[in-house]
């Protein structure tokens, strides 16, 4: 009885010669330093009417490749910092995953538009694991554009660092009354957008009406 695969361990798939060309093809790719934690292939079913299409998980990127009519590999790479979300609805034949993509200029840049890429009939464990490593990116790099966006609001409201550390005063007491009200309505949209905490906005609003 083979046993089942350890948590994290990748899933090791036994492809037909098509399906290795892929895979050898993915790890060709792949630059220095990177890595290929997890990959998916369509299953037959799902590709009467093309080539199955292969999906991976890399230590810094989504591919997708799929066999052209006249050989070679279309391939779409997505780099972790531009996934947004990603699902997967597992049936009784396969996995569907579909990743929402939007593309930015950097961490807190605007988006400049958004995708969504889908992928059906996948091999069900296989999706599983390359699905958890999407996830696993959105939320890591989610975290990372709330703390730049974060920082970014506050140096706009005056620079004031709300931490056990002394703050850095943007300005002299008495400072423009102006000064202090663009101050406080950037706090205000700090905490609209849920960067800060009920008391963090409290304590920046004391630091400002302070003079700090």
């Amino acid at each position: 009885m083979t046993p089942a695969p350890l948590p994290n361990q990748i899933v090791q798939i036994r492809p037909d010669a098509g399906l290795q060309k892929a895979v050898e093809h993915i790890r060709a790719l792949l630059i220095e330093g990177e890595t290929l934690d997890a990959w998916a292939a369509q299953r037959r079913l799902f590709a009467l009417t093309h080539r199955r299409t292969v999906i991976a998980a890399t230590s810094g990127r989504f591919l997708a490749l799929r066999r052209g009519l006249f050989g070679g590999f279309d391939v779409t790479d997505l780099r972790w910092q531009d996934l947004k979300d990603a699902a997967i609805r597992v049936g009784v034949f396969g996995a569907d995953l579909t990743l929402t993509v939007e593309s930015m200029a950097d961490l807190a840049g605007a988006a400049a538009g958004e995708r969504k890429l889908e992928f059906t009939g996948l091999q069900k464990d296989e999706a599983q694991q390359v699905y958890r490593f999407c996830q696993g990116q959105e939320q890591s790099w989610r975290e990372k554009r709330r703390v730049r966006e974060l920082e970014e609001m506050r140096a706009k409201s005056g620079g004031v660092q709300i931490s056990s550390g002394p703050a850095t005063p943007p300005a002299s007491p008495g400072g423009p009354p102006n000064d202090a009200v663009a101050r406080l309505q950037q706090a205000k949209q700090m905490l609209d957008a849920k960067l800060i905490s009920d008391s963090e906005y409290e304590a920046l609003k004391a630091k400002i009406l302070g003079g700090l």
